[in-house]
């Protein structure tokens, strides 16, 4: 019997290097999908046509890149209602909108309807987020590699990744609230892979784009109060003093994000029309608002309710000073 009994924790002994070092082999496969995922969003000549679907809403749209020249060309267009489209030229980025005056800004990255793991650091979401491998499915009429980005501290939203096995590029994404539920959905519908995409976007260097827009230096100010918790990788992007336009209340604003996911707190002085609490949730977004003090905090972005209420909570105030 103690043969036996040797015999067994020999065995489990020895398979557990091997189960480690399966799992750590596991995980990096995972890790170098998405850097493969990237290398394709920022480099191959492609066009995907998608649908967004929310809760109450499904939005078609068309996507189109290139790279000439070391330049980055791409066209993001609405397919159906007023017509909307955004233009990315180089470093320059055109909005347009119906019922705004068209603009361009000065910036390397579209704000649109957009998987966020597009083009963005891997390495650096690592830190804070697990890649889980899930295997193999089909989406868009091709096989695709299924990864799973969930946070390591549950504070925040998780997605779920569906890249051609092909080409790496991503063809269905996800966002997952924290019981698996999903809040938006990104699907393709139909996409191709060709330089001749490059021709078809070459017309955008002879089209007439609005000036870029110049905007004043926005000074880094000195807020009265600080935010004591935050999820794992958050950073401070921006802050800002200004006036509601509608009321003319002063408020201090700071934004944060962890790349994937951002969100922006807002304080004020409590008036007559303020609230001891309040929470709305519609899809990804998440607005928050309490009294602290005599303080109206609010904290809106893309978080969860739970997460919004701690970062609100945590908030303190410098002796006395009115924001």
């Amino acid at each position: 019997m103690k043969k036996v009994l040797v015999g067994v924790l020999t065995l489990v002994s020895l398979a557990m290097p091997w189960q480690a070092s399966a799992e750590e082999e596991t995980t990096t496969s995972a890790e170098a999908l998405l850097h493969e995922m990237d290398h394709a969003t920022r480099h191959l000549s492609y066009e995907v046509s998608y649908i967004l679907i929310k809760k109450n809403s499904i939005e078609p749209l068309r996507y189109r890149h290139a790279i000439e020249n070391g330049q980055t060309y791409a066209h993001l267009i609405y397919l159906s209602g007023p017509p909307r489209e955004v233009i990315q030229r180089g470093k320059e980025v055109s909005y347009f909108e119906p019922g705004l005056d068209p603009f361009t800004i000065d910036s390397n990255r579209m704000v649109a309807p957009l998987p966020p793991i597009m083009r963005n650091n891997v390495t650096e979401l690592s830190q804070f987020y697990d890649f889980i491998p899930m295997g193999r499915s089909r989406e868009a009429g091709t096989a695709c590699d299924v990864v799973r980005i969930a946070p390591k501290d549950g504070a925040r939203y998780s997605y779920l990744l569906w890249m051609d096995t092909r080409t790496h590029l991503v063809l269905r994404a996800d966002l997952l609230d924290r019981d698996g539920e999903p809040l938006e959905q990104y699907r393709a519908v139909s996409f191709v892979v060709n330089d001749k995409v490059g021709d078809v976007l070459e017309t955008l260097k002879s089209v007439q784009l609005p000036e870029v827009v110049q905007l004043p230096p926005q000074p880094q100010v000195q807020l009265s109060w600080q935010v004591n918790w935050l999820p794992q990788g958050f950073e401070s992007i921006a802050n800002n003093r200004h006036r509601l336009i509608l009321t003319e209340r002063p408020v201090e604003s700071q934004m944060y994000t962890d790349g994937l996911f951002s969100f922006s707190i807002y304080v004020a002085a409590a008036d007559g029309f303020s609230v001891r609490e309040q929470l709305v949730r519609q899809g990804r977004r998440t607005l928050h608002s309490q009294l602290l003090h005599d303080k109206e905090v609010t904290v809106v972005g893309d978080i969860p309710p739970a997460t919004a209420r701690r970062v609100a909570e945590s908030v303190t105030f410098d002796g006395g000073s009115q924001p």
